[in-house]
């Protein structure tokens, strides 16, 4: 039995992407949601699509309405039209393709198509903004998913905080460095012959010790000295 294939993306199922270029640089750029019925642009900035330079019939003037194929573009009377297929060169557009009385002429905005609208330096680019399919809701899957790599994540501190140092031993660690420091004190006090206290001096020692002044001598009375 043959299935049946998922229904994709269409254009009628999207929105409408925009761009305004003076020149080649870009001015301004609009996107418009698949809620959108009807986009209408004028030279005002609170307009949908703020448009100036452009010569429009009648302010504010529909630009694009939703059909229900995807997108009907109108185009501006003084407006020459090109159009790109997937991101081919623009080319002009046949007048088979327009539909409608001059200066209000019309045409469908197909599926990989880009069409360019040109009055003077201006350029407004439009495009179909397709709605891709949306994205699957969480499955029972994703959430355990979910759920084990948070616990990962905070297994890492509760782990350091039940398995980290102990106070007590790190007391200890500590003690046992500072009696090792203590004890290498002591051998060098030892090797340079400091760990024994100082003994007072004898009288012998005394005796030895005292400085000597040089040769006695007797100075008579009556010598003066100067």
């Amino acid at each position: 039995m043959a299935t049946v294939p998922a229904p994709s993306a269409n254009l009628a199922d999207g929105g409408l992407f925009c761009e305004l270029y003076w020149g080649t640089s870009l001015a301004e750029a609009w996107s418009y949601g698949p809620e959108l019925r009807q986009v209408h642009a004028a030279p005002d900035e609170t307009a949908p699509l703020p448009l100036y330079g452009f010569t429009l019939p009648e302010e504010p003037f529909l630009l694009a309405e939703r059909t229900a194929k995807g997108w009907r573009i109108h185009v501006p009377p003084s407006a020459h039209v090109e159009k790109s297929l997937k991101g081919d060169d623009f080319h002009t557009v046949g007048p088979e393709e327009l539909t409608g009385a001059p200066g209000r002429m019309s045409l469908e905005l197909r599926e990989g198509m880009t069409l360019r609208l040109v009055e003077g330096e201006l350029r407004l680019l439009v495009a179909p903004s397709v709605v891709k399919e949306r994205a699957d809701r969480f499955r029972v899957r994703d959430v355990a998913w979910i759920i084990i790599a948070a616990l990962l994540f905070l297994s890492a501190p509760i782990a350091f905080l039940t398995m980290g140092p102990d106070p007590q031993r790190i007391a200890a660690s500590n003690a046992r460095a500072l009696q090792s420091a203590h004890d290498k004190e002591e051998a060098r006090r030892k090797a340079l012959g400091l760990d024994q206290p100082m003994k007072p001096l004898s009288a012998e020692e005394k005796a030895t010790r005292q400085q000597d002044g040089g040769a006695r001598v007797t100075v008579p009375a009556s010598l003066g000295v100067q």
